[in-house]
């Protein structure tokens, strides 16, 4: 079909972004309501953490299953299934009699769920020109970081004043609005095809074609390890705020808020660099002095030097560069794919979630009463993160092996 522009289309790139946020926000609302649902279920709120863990378990694998759906069938029906199936999932989810049904019932809430994250990534490679994704993604990460600003917030007061079953109801609400908005306003983007196979051997020589290409290798690694230290700060915040500089929760919200309005205004100045630079100059500029940040954060807190102001300051410059590297990562991943886009898209966010996943429980695991844990694997993640993108970089360009697809990758890295 013919590629869009990004000028006129705003709504088909808000519905996208709300796609995207499907998995955070769904992540994020219920948060607060965690001690109240352990109360009413008669547990303890560890037990109710493993309904968050079963999401991510969802959320991960079940990405894995829609990127060949949305190959075999087009963009919108398995979109919609997925729909349905999280809308259904949220229905069990108020009627759950014990935490063990809600841990059940999240999962398949997840399955359905994360059919907007691989589908709206699809999607942006099929509508809009190699040129644009970097800033449709910038625009995607827009939405993508509200939801840190205001799932908590319309959580707390949904569970304070309505119960925590009102916080399902909301995702109910939310979904039926999305599942409309999908069928007025997205178009198909792609034309069922009945020759791809859906038997597991077709479908991992697929993904094993997608993990083949050097370049979705590089990159795709770089966002997923990047991306798992902004999990692991939504991980172990609250801890670090709220006992190790005992905040309380008020003074909380409004520091959150601020670095994710940070990493707001960052993706959107994105765009504007993306005007003068390539996307690739972009990346690895902002992953080194996020590198920096980090490492300056973890010399500060093992030396023990606390001071808030600073604290949040070097968080907040961290965190902003990951309104950088997100979209340009991801846009280089997707890149190469104008075929086998859905299986892309699938193990991109796999392996995404499942680092975030990993890396923010860690906080927890190694939890010693300061903020070190957290600083420690934050800075990690992108130092790491930095050292794939560099030494792939130099895998990718120094390759003697010609075929269609590399000399593609080579092109797509300079354009981009």
């Amino acid at each position: 079909m013919k590629k869009l522009s990004i000028k006129g289309n705003f709504k088909v790139i808000f519905v996208l972004g709300l796609l995207s946020a499907i998995g955070p926000f769904s992540i994020d609302l219920y948060l607060p309501a965690f001690p109240e649902i352990a109360e009413r279920l008669n547990t303890d709120v560890a037990s109710v953490m493993l309904s968050l863990s079963s999401f991510f378990v969802g959320i991960s694998f079940g990405q894995l299953l829609y990127g060949p759906l949305i190959e075999r069938y087009g963009r919108k029906k398995p979109l919609y299934v997925g729909l349905v199936l999280y809308a259904i999932s949220s229905v069990a989810c108020l009627y759950a009699l014990n935490v063990d049904q809600l841990i059940a019932y999240r999962f398949f809430q997840a399955l359905g769920g994360c059919v907007g994250m691989v589908t709206s990534r699809a999607m942006v490679r099929d509508l809009f020109e190699l040129g644009d994704i970097p800033k449709v993604f910038s625009n995607l990460m827009l939405v993508i970081a509200l939801s840190p600003i205001i799932a908590p917030t319309v959580g707390g007061y949904l569970t304070f004043y309505f119960g925590w079953q009102s916080v399902f109801i909301f995702l109910l609400v939310l979904i039926l609005i999305i599942l409309l908005s999908v069928y007025l306003v997205l178009p198909e983007s792609k034309d069922p095809d009945p020759l791809y196979s859906l038997k597991p051997k077709a479908i991992l020589g697929k993904f094993k074609i997608v993990l083949s290409n050097q370049q979705f290798v590089v990159y795709t690694a770089t966002s997923a390890i990047a991306y798992s230290a902004l999990y692991a700060y939504v991980s172990g915040a609250p801890y670090v705020f709220m006992v190790v500089y005992g905040l309380n929760e008020k003074v909380f919200g409004w520091i959150f808020a601020l670095i994710a309005a940070g990493l707001i205004s960052a993706s959107q100045f994105n765009n504007l660099l993306l005007r003068k630079y390539t996307s690739e100059q972009v990346i690895k500029v902002t992953l080194v002095i996020q590198s920096l940040i980090g490492i300056v954060l973890l010399v500060l807190t093992v030396l023990g030097y606390q001071n808030l102001y600073l604290f949040v300051g070097l968080i907040f410059l961290f965190l902003a560069c990951q309104g950088f590297n997100f979209p340009n990562a991801s846009a280089i991943s997707m890149a190469p794919f104008s075929k086998n886009a859905g299986s892309a898209s699938a193990l991109m966010g796999f392996f995404q979630l499942m680092c975030g996943a990993v890396l923010s429980a860690l906080v927890g695991v190694f939890e010693d009463g300061t903020a070190l844990p957290l600083v420690a694997i934050m800075a990690l993640c992108v130092v790491v993160a930095t050292l794939i993108l560099y030494i792939g970089n130099v895998r990718i360009k120094k390759r003697t092996t010609k075929s269609l697809v590399q000399e593609e990758d080579i092109d797509m890295i300079s354009t981009l």
